[in-house]
């Protein structure tokens, strides 16, 4: 039923709010740290499992895709406002670690291009 992939959805969101807020106050930031992400992650991994206790009707897919398209991207962008405003009000060490995350994402692209089994385009 479509229910179980929007509950799927809103227990990956739950877990990855809880800790975002762990991660923001053990670093001393008043703010979710990665929550929204790790939420994504973690439904990407849950999503993509192999075991036959997770293997979803397409019901079920067809309710994660809905929230994928429909909610999902607008959580993104309200928390990645929050999250900027508290990085700016906490700090340079806020402010740091975001940069040095981005920089690592950008510089992990070809590493993660190297060792994915898709289609490679060599120019």
């Amino acid at each position: 039923m479509v229910i179980y992939g929007v509950a799927m959805l809103a227990l990956c969101m739950l877990t990855g709010i809880f800790f975002g807020d762990l991660l923001g106050q053990l670093i001393g930031v008043q703010a979710n740290v990665g929550g929204v992400g790790l939420s994504m992650l973690l439904l990407i991994v849950l999503v993509n499992q192999k075991h036959p206790r997770f293997n979803m009707s397409v019901p079920t897919e067809t309710g994660i895709n809905f929230w994928n398209a429909m909610y999902v991207p607008i959580v993104v962008a309200m928390a990645a406002k929050q999250n900027v405003v508290a990085a700016l009000s906490s700090g340079w060490l806020a402010i740091t670690a975001g940069i040095a995350a981005v920089a690592a994402g950008f510089l992990l692209i070809p590493l993660i291009a190297r060792i994915s089994p898709g289609q490679h385009h060599d120019q």
